[in-house]
């Protein structure tokens, strides 16, 4: 081969660094996103243990946590903020990562569990478990789990080989007709159990437990590095059906990302109860700040910062009254989908 001549030489070193300054332009700027988002994430956790109605300074805190008994402070951190707060950081991350999986790999942003009839589905299976088999605790939790993954399994198998709008519109019909079942199920139910089951289903934080925390915090601490090693191939996937086979990513390697993601969200809503449109949320929030490009890490510090400030405007937004964190969100992301939707038709039309 002919040695390159000197103006092409130059040429070629041009390209190369033109190159290699628009691959580190994304990057720098996902950097500065992630990092931006866990300062947001510390600030938002330290406000959900530290403020409040009894407000606990940062040097009792960390007396606290590294031992010390202090009246009043030690019991309100250790048995009501903080095991709040750090499972709201598990549910929040599993949504947010999981609801990024499946928007990105099915290239629709309507494509959350929340809509697709995933958390539907534990919701349905948890309120059989409670109304009609009258069980509570970890059984409706494993009902719960149980109902994600089947709806789940039956939603793929009726979408086929086509992915996206379709396995949506599978989904939308699948939720609708679990909602008709749940609402029979409260036909039957007595007074306690109705409550309970709503509850249960509007997603909630409150009452929660040591071991709850540590179940749950096992559980996720397995699962998330498997999904998140899992989804390297996200960008490719994204390209579509047609150019991931091309590029070497078969269909049952997307089934397998799709069946983590279920059970990721799956057991944040055993945890927490099915917690509105954090899923649907975090997702594009975190692309839109990383200027289009999927970060699963962003989505699941966006879905974390989600869940524990709504949870503290839940918590004291009125006086004397403690809403479900589940109330929040859904005010926050009815209006997002309505604008989601609305973007839509306008972008369609144009």
């Amino acid at each position: 081969m002919a040695a390159l001549t000197p103006v092409r030489k130059v040429e070629t070193e041009v390209d190369i660094s033109v190159v290699r300054r628009a691959r580190r332009r994304p990057a720098r700027r996902s950097g500065l996103v992630l990092a931006g988002l866990f300062v947001a994430f510390v600030a938002v956790f330290g406000a959900r243990v530290l403020l409040g109605d009894y407000t606990i300074t940062v040097p009792d805190f960390f007396r606290i946590i590294t031992g010390t008994e202090i009246p009043v402070a030690s019991y309100i951190v250790t048995e009501v903020k903080l095991p709040r707060a750090l499972l709201g950081v598990l549910v929040g991350v599993a949504f947010g990562v999981g609801g990024a999986i499946f928007q990105t790999t099915l290239r629709n942003p309507l494509a959350s569990p929340d809509i697709i009839g995933v958390t539907t589905g534990a919701s349905a299976a948890a309120v059989f478990a409670i109304v009609t088999l009258d069980q509570s605790g970890n059984w409706v939790s494993v009902a719960a789990v149980t109902g994600a993954v089947g709806v789940a399994v039956v939603v793929r198998l009726v979408a086929g080989t086509l992915l996206g709008h379709r396995l949506v519109l599978v989904g939308i019909g699948m939720a609708a007709g679990l909602l008709s079942v749940i609402q029979y199920l409260f036909t039957r139910a007595d007074i306690y159990d109705a409550q309970l089951a709503l509850r249960w289903m509007t997603g909630s934080l409150n009452q929660v437990d040591w071991p709850a925390v540590r179940f749950f915090g096992i559980c996720f601490a397995v699962l998330v590095p498997v999904v998140l090693w899992a989804s390297r191939m996200l960008r490719i996937t994204e390209l579509g059906q047609d150019a991931a086979s091309a590029l070497g990513v078969k269909p049952g390697r997307v089934d397998v990302l799709l069946l983590l993601a279920v059970l990721l969200v799956a057991l944040a809503v055993a945890a927490a109860g099915p917690i509105a449109f954090v899923s649907f949320l975090a997702g594009p929030i975190s692309r839109q700040l990383n200027r289009g490009r999927t970060t699963i890490v962003g989505a699941g510090l966006v879905g974390a910062i989600i869940v524990v400030g709504a949870d503290y405007v839940a918590d004291y937004l009125l006086a004397d009254i403690n809403y479900p964190v589940g109330v929040v969100t859904g005010a926050l992301g009815a209006p997002f989908l309505l604008w989601l939707l609305a973007v839509g038709r306008a972008g369609r039309r144009a």
